[in-house]
C-alpha cells in the first residue's frame, strides 16, 4: 500500500521537507475511506492509528507528527513540547520535529524561513483567519522573510457564508471586500485563498513569497476529504519538518 501525497511546489531551502496527504492509501472505510488521520471524526480509532503508522513509516518521517487538538483559534505552540495541545498552529526550529495540521476544507498553510532555520504549520478556517492565526504563526517564527505554501482548501465557488462572516473580515480590512461574491438571500461566496493572500500582503509579504492555493477540496472528491460536501468525513494532514543532520 502506497500513500499518495501532494508535494508543495515551492523553493524551500535544503533540509526542509513538506507534504500534504490525499484521501487515499489508508485502511479506513465508508465516509472515512481511506487515509483518514483524524481521531475526532467518528472513525474506528484502530484504523486511524494504523493510518498514522503508515504515514510515519512510508514517508520515513523523522518522528511521529506533533498532532494538535484544533479549535479554530489563533494559538501557535512550539511543536514537540506537549502531547496533542489545544492549538491551531505549531512551529519548530529543531530538526526532526514534524509540525502537522489536519483539514477537510479549512486552509492549511505551511511556512518556512527562507534560510531554513524554522518551520510552521497552520490550520486556518474562517474563524482562525479572522482571529489572527496567521499573525500568531509569523510572530512565533519572528520573521517576515518567510516562504508560505497555501494547501488544499474549499474553493471560491463552493465556500458559502453569511453576511456576518463577510462583515467580520471587511470590518477588519476593507481590502477583503473583494474576497466575497454576493449570492441570493444575503449569502456570499468566500475566497479563503484570497483572504489569506490579502492578509499576508498586509503583513508585508511579497507575492513571490506565496505559493499554492489553486485546489478545491469540495469539488475534487477523489483527492480530498470535504466537510462541507459530505458532513461525516475524514481529515487530511499537512506536514512540514527540518531534516535531521547526518
Amino acid at each position: 500500500m502506497n500513500i499518495p501525497i501532494l508535494q508543495p511546489d515551492w523553493p524551500a531551502p535544503a533540509g526542509v521537507r513538506a507534504v500534504n496527504t490525499l484521501r487515499g492509501g489508508g485502511v479506513s472505510s465508508g465516509p472515512f475511506a481511506s487515509l483518514n488521520l483524524g481521531l475526532h471524526v467518528g472513525d474506528d480509532p484502530v484504523c486511524v492509528r494504523e493510518n498514522r503508522r503508515l504515514l510515519t513509516e512510508q514517508l520515513a518521517l523523522p518522528s511521529v507528527p506533533s498532532w494538535l487538538s484544533q479549535v479554530h483559534g489563533n494559538h501557535c505552540i512550539e511543536a514537540g513540547i506537549m502531547d496533542t495541545p489545544e492549538a491551531d498552529a505549531s512551529w519548530t526550529d529543531r530538526t526532526g520535529i514534524v509540525c502537522a495540521v489536519m483539514t477537510a476544507d479549512c486552509l492549511p498553510l505551511l511556512m518556512c524561513k527562507r534560510d531554513g532555520s524554522a518551520v510552521a504549520a497552520v490550520h486556518a478556517g474562517w474563524k482562525g483567519l479572522s482571529n489572527g492565526v496567521i499573525e500568531s504563526a509569523i510572530a512565533a517564527l519572528n520573521s517576515t522573510d518567510i516562504l508560505v505554501w497555501l494547501g488544499p482548501a474549499i474553493g471560491p465557488d463552493a465556500f458559502e457564508v453569511g453576511a456576518d462572516v463577510r462583515d467580520v473580515f471587511v470590518g477588519q480590512d476593507p481590502a477583503l471586500a473583494g474576497a466575497f461574491r454576493a449570492q441570493p438571500g444575503d449569502r456570499f461566496l468566500a475566497d479563503i485563498y484570497r483572504i489569506a493572500r490579502t492578509t499576508l500582503k498586509r503583513l508585508g509579504f511579497a507575492p513571490d513569497n506565496l505559493f499554492g492555493g489553486d485546489w478545491c477540496t469540495h469539488r475534487q472528491a477523489e483527492q480530498f476529504f470535504s466537510y462541507r460536501r459530505d458532513g461525516v468525513t475524514g481529515r487530511m494532514a499537512s506536514l512540514i519538518w527540518r531534516e535531521p543532520s547526518e
